[in-house]
């Protein structure tokens, strides 16, 4: 695990240098440099396997080939003794890093298809005159690029591009206007005017010769496959899967440990690390210094998961001041304003005390549904056949409320949701999103934002137009895989873990697993609103059933809990009329959400999911642009 940055053209290591100190947390343990008259490369290591010899940049016997990356590679013993067959010479004990040379060199850029990982990648082919920079299938390791004065800069986080002295930092306003509606900037945009994300399964090739560039994906889920399988192929192929994806991922010449959140995904993921360690394994689990009950209840599940299995279980316990005293940290984190599930910063500072590599159940969720989007598919779906018949005074039948599940009893807002959308996914799927287009027109200042241009329900549809799944939950599922996981949920893995410099490792998005999943019917995925109910199938016999049935809380924060007291002092410390005077905000709007939220009794948390994605933004734009 590492972090990577380089740029073509002239060479510098002052500026090559500058850049890569930006990300040392990536990788506190070695830095490398490579520069020619073409190009600069440098890394950041985190040593994990191949410590003593594994040091990039790497190269092939030649020297023609170099190579800085970040990530790791779970089938390189397979592929290095393939390439040895075929002649390739090794000067590393067992890097997995020396082996992407290897492969570039044997297959060209068909090599990605051979590997099994997590990466982002630039290679260098001297022959060529190419930069080549590769991100993973699901875009678990993000890789960011701008091109200034007709030259490719890149970076494992945007930091290290904002480093390069010919780039001028300016704020992307289209981008910033989608945060508001998505709580997260949306892939290819970043909140930088002239940075850019690679998506998830991506190449970008940049003949440093002629200053062209060219991309194209060499991957993307495929939810049309047919699968003819019966329950018992169904469930002994992903449980057989996973516990293979988690046995590639315990490869390590350091310790690991693992996420212990007490529900269904990270449990599993810890059963079968038990099963195939020879020695305790250490899982970590967050808890909070103010009571509530519905988090109470993971702490104690994930207690009695590691009794169950015989962890050697640590415990972080984090207050609302550890969220007040930490939020800028986490932003610097992400480069970008950020209002999602920020859980793993503050575990990770307890788990980089331990080990350098941690294993999670992240993807667990999109692979099966269990966000509200898949978990709402399927009954509106069946709801909107059976409109009329309600209307005119139908009944609901036993059969009826089953396919209704878990909304059986609230049909109100199904039929809200109907009657806005007529059926329609992409504007059902958009009344279920933070601020509406319209509503940012109150929020936003028209001379700074000049939102009449940037429209996010015009991006959600081009999304759901790309969409190709028919199936209602494998459709809610392909554009939450495609949107949410690589740029919502998979970032703060990355950023929030390597912060504290820790890798983590996700079994549930082994290729092979998400392909086969995906191949089934969404009604396998989320039986008559069972959440997970494959899942659950496969994982019996691994799991006591009361931790496979629990029902999911989720690796978030209580923040619209604290919202209402604990955190009150610091909204209106950052969000009173003097510090959003001049500012991008309407304050009368900010104060009109204030007020609604804080004169109700109740705890209004669509709204308080609103005040925490202002106050968001305000934190990160006073970092970088105040």
């Amino acid at each position: 695990m590492c972090g990577i940055v380089g740029f073509s053209g002239k060479g510098s290591k002052e500026i090559l240098k500058r850049m890569n100190d930006e990300i040392f947390h990536r990788g506190p343990d070695e830095e490398g440099f490579y520069q020619d008259k073409y190009v600069n490369l440098s890394s950041r290591r985190l040593s994990i396997i191949d410590v003593l010899s594994g040091k990039q940049p790497i190269h092939n016997e030649t020297k023609s080939i170099w190579l800085v990356w970040n990530g790791e590679i779970y089938n390189f013993k397979e592929l290095r003794n393939e390439l040895l067959e075929k002649g390739h010479k090794f000067y590393t004990d067992h890097s997995d890093s020396e082996t992407i040379v290897h492969l570039y060199e044997e297959y060209g850029i068909g090599f990605i298809n051979k590997v099994n990982g997590m990466f982002a990648i630039a290679l260098w082919d001297l022959k060529k005159k190419d930069l080549i920079l590769i991100r993973d299938r699901m875009g678990q390791k993000p890789l960011f690029y701008s091109i200034v004065n007709n030259e490719i800069i890149f970076s494992s986080e945007i930091k290290g591009i904002l480093k390069y002295p010919y780039y001028k930092k300016e704020p992307n306003f289209e981008a910033l206007n989608h945060y508001f509606t998505f709580k997260n900037i949306p892939a290819p945009f970043t909140p930088f005017k002239n940075i850019y994300s690679l998506f998830p399964g991506e190449v970008l090739i940049f003949d440093v010769e002629k200053k062209k560039k060219k991309q194209f994906k060499y991957w993307e889920i495929d939810f049309l496959k047919p699968n003819n399988d019966n329950i018992e192929e169904i469930t002994y192929n992903i449980r057989n899967l996973l516990e293979d994806s988690v046995r590639k991922r315990m490869i390590s010449d350091v310790p690991i440990g693992a996420y212990l959140s007490g529900g269904l995904d990270s449990s599993s993921v810890v059963s079968i690390m038990s099963k195939y360690s020879n020695s305790k394994i250490k899982t970590f689990s967050l808890g909070y210094t103010t009571f509530l009950e519905h988090k109470n209840q993971d702490i104690i599940a994930a207690r009695e998961i590691s009794n169950i299995l015989d962890t050697d279980q640590y415990e972080y316990f984090m207050s609302p001041q550890d969220l007040i005293d930490d939020l800028p940290n986490v932003l610097r984190s992400f480069d970008a304003p950020f209002s999602g599930a920020i859980s793993t910063f503050f575990l990770t500072k307890l788990i980089s005390k331990h080990v350098k590599v941690a294993l999670s159940g992240d993807g667990a969720d999109e692979l099966f549904g269990s966000y509200l989007a898949p978990r709402l598919s399927q009954p509106l779906y069946y709801f909107e056949r059976i409109y009329k018949k309600i209307k005119s005074g139908y009944r609901l039948s036993d059969e009826d409320k089953k396919n209704l599940k878990p909304f059986e009893n609230n049909t109100e807002f199904l039929e809200n949701l109907y009657l806005k959308s007529n059926g329609n996914f992409e504007k059902w799927k958009y009344e279920i999103l933070l601020f509406k287009d319209e509503e940012k027109k109150r929020l936003l200042n028209n001379w700074v934002f000049e939102y009449d241009k940037f429209n996010s329900f015009d991006l959600l549809k081009k999304d759901v137009e790309n969409l190709k799944s028919l199936d209602p939950l494998n459709r809610a599922l392909e554009l939450e895989w495609k949107t949410l996981l690589p740029d919502h949920v998979l970032a703060f893995v990355d950023f929030l873990s390597m912060a504290h410099s820790v890798e983590v490792r996700s079994p549930f998005l082994d290729y092979r697993l998400v392909e086969y999943v995906a191949s089934l019917p969404g009604n396998l995925k989320i039986k008559n609103g069972n959440i997970k109910d494959i899942l659950k199938k496969s994982l019996k016999g691994i799991l006591p059933d009361k931790i496979i049935n629990r029902k999911k809380e989720g690796f978030v924060l209580p923040v619209f809990w604290w919202l209402k007291k604990e955190l009150k002092p610091f909204i209106f410390e950052n969000l009173n009329e003097h510090e959003l005077k001049n500012s991008v905000f309407n304050y009368e709007y900010v104060k009109l959400l204030l007020d609604s939220y804080y004169n109700n009794k109740e705890n209004d948390f669509k709204l308080a999911a609103k005040i925490w994605n202002i106050v968001s933004f305000k934190i990160w734009w006073d970092l970088y642009f105040k």
